[in-house]
C-alpha cells in the first residue's frame, strides 16, 4: 500500500507537500552508553568519543517492566516529529518500509492536536516526578521529554524561514532530513538499549535529563 494512501487521513502528516514544509535541526554522531545504574556523568574523554559503546551489566539488575516502559517512551519524540521526515520518506522506499508498521500508532497520536501536550504532562508528572518508579525509568522518560522539547527550535525556524525554491529550499530539505534521522537514530538507540537494560545517553539531552531526575 502506498505511503500516501496510508497517511492521507492525517492533516498534520503532510509527507507529500514537500514544497511547503520546512524545519531545521541538529544531529550528532556520538551516542555513548553508560551501563552503571547510578548514572555517573561521563568523563571529558568519553564526551569526545565519536563511537557508540555498548556495555552489558552482566546481570538482570533492571526489571523487565522498567525496561519496557523506558523503551516505549522513546516513541514519543519520534511520533511528535515524524513529519520532519517528509522528504526522506517520500524519496527512499526503505524508510517507507521501516516506518509503515508504525502508521496506526502515528495516526492515533496525530488524531487529536493536543495529544502531544497531554502525553508530555502525563510523562512528566506521573512518571518523572513519581518516586514509585525507579530512577532508570524516570531518567529515560525525562530524556525522551527533553528530546521532544528540543523540537521547538526547528519549529520556530520553520515559522520564520520558509523558502519555496532554489538553494534555500535545498538547505531546508537537508536540515529537515537531519532532524528526522536524528529522531530515528535516537528511537532505535534508546529503545534497543533499554530492552537490554543499558542506559542510553543522548548528547546534550542526557545531561539535561540528569538535572531533572532527583
Amino acid at each position: 500500500m502506498a505511503i500516501s494512501h496510508l497517511l492521507s487521513p492525517l492533516p498534520s502528516l503532510t509527507f507529500f507537500q514537500t514544497r511547503n514544509l520546512t524545519l531545521t535541526g541538529r544531529s550528532s554522531s556520538s551516542l555513548p552508553l553508560n551501563s552503571n545504574p547510578h548514572f555517573p556523568k561521563p568523563s571529558p574523554a568519553r564526551e569526545r568519543a565519536a563511537t557508540l559503546v555498548l556495555r552489558s551489566k552482566g546481570d538482570d539488575s533492571v526489571d523487565a517492566s522498567d525496561r519496557l516502559i523506558s523503551a516505549v517512551c522513546y516513541f514519543y519524540p519520534f511520533f511528535d516529529g515524524i513529519q520532519y521526515g517528509k522528504f526522506i520518506i517520500t524519496q527512499y522506499q526503505p524508510f517507507q518500509i521501516l516506518i509503515q508498521p508504525l502508521f496506526p500508532a502515528i495516526k492515533a497520536f496525530k488524531s487529536f492536536p493536543f495529544n502531544g501536550f497531554l502525553i508530555f504532562i502525563t510523562l512528566y508528572f506521573v512518571v518523572v516526578r513519581n518516586q514509585n518508579f525507579s530512577r532508570y525509568v524516570r531518567f529515560n522518560t525525562m530524556q525522551a521529554i527533553v528530546l521532544d522539547v528540543l523540537l521547538i527550535f526547528p519549529d520556530l525556524l520553520e515559522r520564520s524561514f520558509n523558502p519555496t525554491d532554489g538553494f534555500g529550499l535545498d538547505v531546508v530539505m537537508s536540515l529537515d532530513s537531519t532532524v528526522f534521522l536524528f529522531l530515528l537514530v535516537s528511537l532505535i538507540y534508546g529503545f534497543s538499549a533499554c530492552l537490554f537494560g543499558l542506559v542510553p545517553r543522548l548528547p546534550i539531552v542526557a545531561d539535561a535529563a540528569d538535572r531533572q531526575v532527583l
